[in-house]
């Protein structure tokens, strides 16, 4: 699943091609945007702004009219010139948007709806959502105390929660916890503030680093603090994806266990992160 930062990235390149200019040809695959497309035609408006609520995207026209998309795991957005050829399938094709200069096309996008700008603020899937690492008014205050609110719930779950923490996905969930030191399987509870408030500070250093203009394509989180024989200049990550593989710090080889309700792999350095931490409770 596309995480934030890609989210935040797909945003901000749709809103330079797509801002300020008119919308001369809406289409999609999914019957609830038509109608609303027949009812009030996307054709003539102006496409106002788009920018990444956590995992969602936003498109905003005039009138008052807001586009709300998720990834899940396949979905991209591809932006192409006027009769360009298309990188994916048409068969693949879920919305277009298109303008004078620009086309903007959704593929395999799975979730599409419309909202209007007074049902934002309303809508659950939006306002349920913890704080965006991203967004720069970022409530550090707020997501530590949704992440307390998980109190017998492992890091790594918590972390993957979006009504926590809006934008991390697996690979910053594995990569965060190592350069916190911090096991992922560790209950919350077992955690004091300062540890919490670390996590926090490294996850939205990794996600920020990735947004800046010119960073590399792909989540890169290897960066400086490379020991003496595990030099390798072209790695992307600490742990995520090197099951079995040398940790990059200590040498210990990295593990991966599948966690949570959706079985997501995690990846740590058991002796650079330590050992698991529960808590205790009354009923121990």
């Amino acid at each position: 699943m596309p995480e934030g930062d890609t989210i935040f990235r797909a945003a901000r390149t749709l809103n330079l091609a797509l801002a300020g200019r008119v919308v001369t040809r809406f289409d999609s695959v999914f019957p609830a945007l038509t109608r609303v497309d027949t009812d009030a035609p996307l054709a003539g408006r102006t496409v106002d702004r788009v920018w990444a609520q956590g995992k969602h995207l936003l498109i905003g026209f005039s009138g008052g009219l807001i586009l709300r998309t998720h990834m899940r795991m396949n979905g991209s957005w591809h932006v192409y010139r006027p009769g360009e050829r298309w990188q994916r399938p048409g068969a693949d094709m879920r919305i277009v948007i298109e303008t004078d200069a620009f086309v903007a096309v959704a593929f395999q996008v799975p979730v599409a709806e419309f909202l209007t700008e007074t049902a934002l603020p309303r809508s659950r899937t939006l306002n349920t959502l913890g704080p965006d690492l991203l967004d720069d008014a970022f409530d550090e205050a707020d997501a530590l105390r949704r992440l307390r609110d998980r109190h017998d719930v492992p890091l790594g779950e918590a972390l993957l929660d979006q009504r926590a923490i809006a934008g991390i996905g697996n690979v910053y969930k594995s990569e965060t916890c190592f350069l916190a030191g911090v096991n992922p399987f560790t209950a919350v509870a077992a955690l004091d503030d300062e540890q919490l408030r670390q996590v926090l500070t490294v996850a939205r250093r990794l996600m920020v680093v990735n947004v800046r203009p010119g960073a590399r394509g792909g989540i890169v989180t290897y960066r400086g603090l490379r020991p003496a024989g595990h030099s390798d200049p072209g790695a992307q990550h600490w742990v995520y994806g090197r099951r079995g593989r040398p940790c990059r710090r200590c040498g210990a080889p990295i593990r991966a266990r599948k966690q949570g309700v959706d079985a997501r792999t995690t990846y740590w350095c058991e002796r650079c992160q330590g050992a698991q931490t529960k808590t205790v409770t009354n009923a121990d």
